[in-house]
């Protein structure tokens, strides 16, 4: 007798179903963004969605308070372990927590397996922030710290929110998503500039030369807004511009901590001296 087909798990947050939940219909984003049924129970309402988004958020700040500086790692999910791209992110994720950096990947196969599995070969934590899909996608064996969460959007925050850098290697939609995403949020003034290291220069070349002769040429962009990117094909350069950047920006840190002490410490003597 054959053996039936296993099915596979599906994770809902903290819930893992087996099968098919009588109801379920497509991911929680599609939910969330479809139009309104009529006369929706509660837990198909915004109100319901709205509690449980906050329930993410909560448990993502949470998990990550407390990791330190971070780096996060992006690529493709459909390239194996032989593909060059694989081996450039394991080596870069190593040299990375070799400097003390934390790495952030979706936490699912390819490239964010590769960078996962040189985390923990540098001796640095290994993080993992999966996504609710219709064709599940597990985290992989080399993540420490996993997080599950059913909203996209909740998931890019902590992509952003705890990243020192952002490494984009070789992917599709969804690297191509979170590249542009970050760019905008810096060009914007969203979030403080952080380097957006495009790693592959053959793979980006023709994207950049698109930019500059299409965007860039009719003054849809500016020529700073280049200056956002950093294109290489190179390990050590990669590590290095990041590494530097964190250093320049704790430096910035500590100084603007002792001015602040110090105008404190002012404040605090002239007032005994009123007094």
């Amino acid at each position: 007798m054959p053996r039936r087909k296993k099915e596979p798990d599906q994770r809902r947050g903290a819930v893992v179903v087996r099968g098919h939940k009588p109801g379920e219909h497509g991911t929680e984003d599609l939910q969330l963004l479809r139009s309104h049924r009529l006369e929706p129970g509660f837990r198909e309402t915004d109100t319901w969605r709205t509690l449980r988004i906050m329930g993410e958020f909560v448990e993502g700040f949470d998990a990550l308070a407390e990791v330190g500086p971070a780096v996060s790692i992006f690529g493709s999910a459909r390239i194996g372990r032989r593909n060059r791209y694989y081996g450039a992110a394991r080596r870069l994720a190593a040299a990375l927590a070799r400097q003390g950096f934390a790495i952030i990947t979706g936490g699912g196969p390819g490239i964010m397996e590769a960078a996962n599995r040189g985390a923990k070969e540098g001796g640095g934590l290994s993080i993992g922030a999966n996504i609710q899909l219709p064709f599940e996608q597990g985290l992989n064996e080399y993540v420490d710290l996993g997080m599950e969460f059913r909203y996209f959007f909740v998931r890019k925050t902590m992509f952003v929110k705890y990243a020192e850098a952002f490494v984009i290697f070789p992917g599709g939609f969804g690297t191509l998503d979170e590249l542009f995403e970050a760019l905008t949020l810096i060009q914007t003034g969203k979030v403080q500039h952080f380097p957006v290291v495009l790693y592959g220069t053959e793979y980006w070349d023709g994207m950049m030369r698109w930019i500059r002769e299409k965007p860039l040429y009719e003054e849809k962009i500016s020529p700073a807004d280049l200056d956002l990117l950093i294109v290489t094909s190179d390990i050590d350069e990669a590590c290095a511009a990041i590494t530097r950047h964190y250093e320049t920006r704790e430096q910035e840190r500590r100084e603007a901590a002792s001015r602040q002490a110090t105008a404190q410490a002012v404040k605090a003597a002239e007032a005994g001296g009123k007094g």
